[in-house]
């Protein structure tokens, strides 16, 4: 073929050898905004060097072998003794790795700990979502295991280690250990309740021998699991290690990992007990309450991680866009290509803003805040994840056909986007979940209505919507078939309030036209025209200001 054929032209270099973290305006200001000035610097400073390794090409890389070469289940070594061990890339050790050299497992212990470990997952995990799911388990593990103080003595320095250490050893005998949870049965789901795992006590105060199964266990290679089992006060909660302190292996049988839509990077596995040791934490019959501090943190994560792949889609979109031209211009700069790309802006940034606001209310720690954080993350779990997967797939098409393709990384985060709203409770159960916090905690009414308060009377469209939610609130009748509608609400007005009061005016503006004011279309690409789209799109373009 002659050469003169095949000349490259009107392609867009990749999105490559840039800060993911200094690049993200939205973020760099939420963490300004969130941390203590005294911490500033070295906040930014480490995550600059998480964002720099993020948006390199050998990073960019590593994540694409992660996911292009998934986990393989190895039941039996050679000679036929059961092992149940999981292997992975090498890629996904160095991500991992990385994440835990990075503090991305410890933020209960140090000044700011939330925030600038939400904004690590955020920045981090933009290179690779499904090695996330360890890493949540691991750091979310800390309240749960906090009830018991003997346990929390024994395994929270190796939860919130800096040291990663693969392959399975007696706890002990390692600088940093992996936590990963089995909660739901293939009979009950989400109704854990309905659990059928037995729990029978050992002589010793404590022990438990545990047979029965998991329909879905996150993360089968870490050393240690939090699971739910009928013990004779009830359902209880335990903490199983794969590796008994005298190095022997804990019954523990891996029958088949999930072959899933996405987060192939990650292996999620049905395991079996079989007269299997674990240690009680909490008290007998309270195993859902012990352990809903861990499923709170991990639906913060969902939050944030549905952030994280949005961020990531509309840098990639807005990208595209700069330096791709069509009839006889750059498309960023066509008016209808702007509006799809500040639609999608809009959504990633509040996204963006409501998750570090979280992050920073877990920080903070007092009363208000807690009561806060029981209604606005079951909200904010519920409405950012579920927008994830139509921001992905519109970021995508502004790829135009390159973005359908493989290489350009597209359809990986498409795949991944519709994980955080199933994980940790569908939408249905987060629904519900804002519902409980109305019925039986007030103080988190009051909370949330303060938060939105606070921007009170700045725009009349979100005054507007606030007065909407308490009419929503006032009618009781038929509310649980509301519960999705008020949950959407809420959270709209609470990002609505973050950005009136933090965001450019332009951003806010638009935002509380179109998502407030119901200046609209149904899908991406339709805000009113008179807005300042131009400055929303910029503001959103992968460059380091």
């Amino acid at each position: 073929m002659a050469a003169t054929t095949h000349t490259v032209s009107n392609q867009v270099p990749p999105l490559t050898g840039y800060d993911v973290f200094a690049a993200d305006r939205a973020l760099t200001e939420a963490v300004r905004r969130h941390t203590s000035p005294g911490l500033l610097a070295e906040v930014r400073g480490d995550l600059g060097e998480l964002g720099r390794s993020a948006g390199s090409a050998q990073v960019q890389e590593w994540g694409a072998q992660a996911n292009g070469n998934p986990p393989v289940l190895r039941t039996h070594d050679r000679y036929g003794h059961r092992i149940d061990e999981v292997e992975f890339h090498p890629a996904w050790h160095r991500l991992l790795g990385h994440a835990v050299t990075a503090g991305l497992t410890d933020a209960w212990g140090r000044p700011g700990g939330h925030v600038r470990r939400a904004a690590g997952f955020l920045v981090w995990t933009q290179a690779e979502a499904g090695h996330g799911c360890p890493l949540s388990m691991t750091h979310a593990a800390v309240p749960a295991l906090r009830t018991d103080p003997a346990l929390a003595a024994e395994w929270e320095p190796l939860l919130t280690s800096t040291v990663y250490e693969r392959g399975l050893r007696p706890a002990a005998q390692k600088a940093g250990v992996l936590l990963g949870m089995g909660m739901t049965e293939k009979q009950g789901g989400t109704d854990v309740r309905a659990n059928t795992t037995r729990a029978e006590p050992l002589t010793a105060e404590g022990e438990y021998l545990l047979t029965g199964h998991k329909w879905f266990c996150s993360a089968p290679m870490s050393d240690g699991f939090l699971v739910l089992a009928q013990a004779p006060g009830g359902l209880t909660c335990f903490l199983l290690p794969r590796v008994l302190p005298d190095g022997t292996r804990n019954p523990f049988a891996i029958q088949r990992l999930k072959d899933k839509l996405g987060n192939r990077s990650n292996a999620s596995a049905e395991v079996e007990f079989d007269g299997t040791w674990a240690r009680r934490v909490g008290e007998e019959g309270r195993g859902v309450r012990t352990i809903i501090g861990m499923v709170a943190a991990t639906r913060l994560d969902c939050v944030v991680g549905s952030a994280a792949l949005m961020r990531q889609a509309v840098a990639q979109a807005v990208h595209h866009c700069a330096y791709r031209s069509v009839f006889g211009g750059v498309l960023i700069e066509k008016p209808l290509m702007r509006n799809v790309l500040a639609d999608l802006a809009l959504e990633s940034e509040a996204a963006t803003v409501l998750a570090m606001r979280l992050a920073a209310a877990y920080d903070d720690g007092s009363e208000s805040e807690r009561a806060f954080l029981r209604i606005a993350v079951p909200a904010a779990k519920y409405w950012v994840t579920k927008r994830c997967a139509p921001v992905v797939a519109e970021a995508l098409e502004c790829l135009g056909g390159n973005g359908y393709v493989e290489e350009s990384g597209m359809p990986r985060l498409l795949r991944e986007a519709p994980l955080n709203s199933i994980w940790e409770g569908s939408g249905n159960v987060q629904a519900l979940d804002v519902l409980r916090a109305l019925r039986r905690e007030p103080m988190a009414l009051n909370a949330f209505l303060q938060e939105v308060g606070r921007a009170r009377g700045a725009d009349h469209r979100l005054d507007g919507a606030i007065r909407d939610v308490l009419t929503e609130l006032a009618d009781l009748e038929g509310i649980e078939a509301r519960a999705r509608r008020l949950a959407e609400r809420m959270a709209l007005v609470l990002q609505g309030s973050l950005l009136v009061r933090w965001a450019p005016p332009e951003v806010a503006d638009a935002f509380c036209a179109s998502r407030l004011g119901g200046d609209r279309g149904a899908a991406f690409g339709t805000l009113p025209h008179s807005l300042d789209l131009a400055s929303v799109v910029e503001r959103a373009r992968p460059v380091a200001p």
